[in-house]
C-alpha cells in the first residue's frame, strides 16, 4: 500500500513540477516542495521498513531529483525574472 501512495506521490511531484515550470507562483512552489519532501520521506520509509536494497533505491531517486530539481530551478529563474519586471 504504502508503494501506491509513494509513487502517486511522485508523480504528482512530476506534475507539480510541470506545471510550476510552466505557471510560476508562490503557492505552486509551496506545493512542489511539500511534495518533493513527502515523496523523499515516503521512499525513506520504504527502504528502512522493508530493508531494500539502498543502490537501485538511491539511483532511481536520483534520477527523479534530478528531473524534479531541473524544471523546478528553471521555474524559480523565469518567476524571479518576471517579479522584477
Amino acid at each position: 500500500m504504502i508503494i501506491l501512495v509513494h509513487v502517486m506521490i511522485a508523480l504528482a511531484s512530476i506534475a507539480s513540477s510541470s506545471y510550476v515550470l510552466l505557471r510560476p507562483s508562490k503557492r505552486a512552489f509551496q506545493v512542489n516542495y511539500g511534495l518533493i519532501g513527502s515523496t523523499f520521506a515516503s521512499g525513506i520509509y520504504l527502504v528502512w521498513s522493508t530493508h531494500s536494497a539502498l543502490l537501485p533505491a538511491c539511483l532511481a531517486g536520483l534520477i527523479y531529483l534530478t528531473a524534479v530539481t531541473f524544471m523546478t530551478a528553471i521555474a524559480y529563474r523565469r518567476f524571479n525574472v518576471r517579479e522584477r519586471n
